[in-house]
């Protein structure tokens, strides 16, 4: 029996017409199921990198007051954290034997001087009977000898009294310098020994923060066309130990010629004003060195996500589809990564919501103005 397909033509087409329907209604509902996520393109910021350095802040002068004499610490004249003018009595140790230590080597003065004159007076009666060829010459020279000793006596005994005379003015302990003392760890009738600490002062005006690069970092510097080893300086800011930044700028330079063994690293010195007294000897800090400038490409903190120690944003493809992509992260910069290779700036990724989404899927993208987008954070 012989078919005729022309009278089954009709229905071949209606068929067709409802299988690619079909199909068509499938693509059609995957593209309105697509998530919608927000795109932005990779940033450039025309910015400064700075490098951190853990700092030492330390005062421009720190000087530890002792005691050179033993003796009772007899009075206290300031208190602790007090601040402190340069030449001001800070402590008073009991004097009464060093006054009369002085009174003696007075008297020996006067004694040495009185033994002196007397000296003094019988070469003067000694040369007379010379004149007159009573006694001898000779006499005259045993007079002369005599004079000298007397007089190598007086020099010994001022030498003595300015000795007795200084041990008398150290009872009294004054200030080096204007500054700001520190604790003071004695009482008063305390006895103390010769060198023992009775506090600490601090010129506060101006701190020395200090910090070491490695031997690679200083070659770097060396490198720079505007180096000089007498005359290199450099602008640096300061982060305290609460993270917030001090609002003066110092001037970095270096501090040491050589470099340590045990670290192989070599110290710079910044020099900072401290006219608020808010920086103190011994506190810590970090020092941040702008190492480079320009613009450069960076990555929200929103963007990023890190899988095994490797980081990853989500590239929107020109299907609309997504990829996931490593790239190597450099230091921070505010909310953003600095990106040191693996994407470029042509790029559009996914700024936000990257927990929720896998690699491949298809997407809707919104795009979204980065500025704006972070402003509104």
């Amino acid at each position: 029996m012989k078919l005729n397909y022309l009278a089954y033509f009709p229905l071949f087409i209606a068929i067709g017409s409802i299988i690619g329907c079909s199909s068509q209604s499938k693509e059609n509902t995957s593209a309105d199921k697509a998530k919608q996520v927000p795109i932005a393109a990779v940033s450039v910021l025309d910015t400064i990198i700075y490098k951190d350095y853990v700092a030492d802040i330390q005062a421009v002068k720190n000087v530890e007051v002792r005691s050179r004499l033993s003796g009772f610490l007899e009075k206290i004249y300031v208190e602790e954290g007090s601040e402190v003018k340069e030449g001001q009595i800070l402590f008073k140790i009991n004097d009464e034997e060093y006054k009369a230590d002085f009174s003696k080597a007075q008297a020996v003065l006067n004694n040495a001087i009185a033994d002196a004159k007397t000296v003094e007076l019988e070469q003067q009666r000694t040369s007379i009977l010379v004149k007159n060829n009573i006694v001898s010459k000779s006499e005259l020279d045993l007079a002369a000898a005599k004079i000298k000793a007397a007089e190598s006596r007086v020099a010994e005994a001022k030498s003595v009294l300015q000795y007795a005379k200084s041990r008398l003015a150290h009872t009294e302990i004054k200030s080096p310098f204007t500054g700001r003392i520190d604790r003071i760890p004695l009482k008063a009738g305390s006895l103390l020994e010769e060198g023992s600490l009775l506090t600490t002062v601090s010129d506060l005006s101006a701190v020395n923060v200090y910090f070491s690069i490695s031997e690679k970092e200083y070659l770097s510097i060396a490198s720079d066309s505007a180096y000089t080893k007498n005359s290199f300086k450099k602008s640096v800011k300061l982060t305290l130990a609460n993270g917030s930044i001090y609002p003066f700028a110092g001037i970095a330079k270096f501090a040491e010629s050589e470099f340590a063994i045990q670290t192989g690293s070599l110290s710079l010195k910044a020099n900072f004003p401290n006219p608020e007294g808010l920086l103190k000897h011994g506190a810590s800090g970090k020092i941040s060195v702008p190492v480079e400038t320009g613009e450069i490409l960076v990555v929200h903190q929103k963007s990023v996500f890190e899988i095994q120690d490797r980081t990853y944003v989500y590239v929107l493809t020109s299907n609309n589809t997504l990829k996931m992509t490593p790239f190597l992260a450099g230091q921070r910069v505010g909310h953003y990564y600095i990106v040191d290779s693996g994407l470029n700036k042509s790029e559009k990724i996914v700024f936000e919501g990257t927990q929720s989404l896998r690699d491949g899927i298809l997407v809707k993208p919104i795009e979204l103005n980065i500025k704006e987008a972070v402003s509104s954070i």
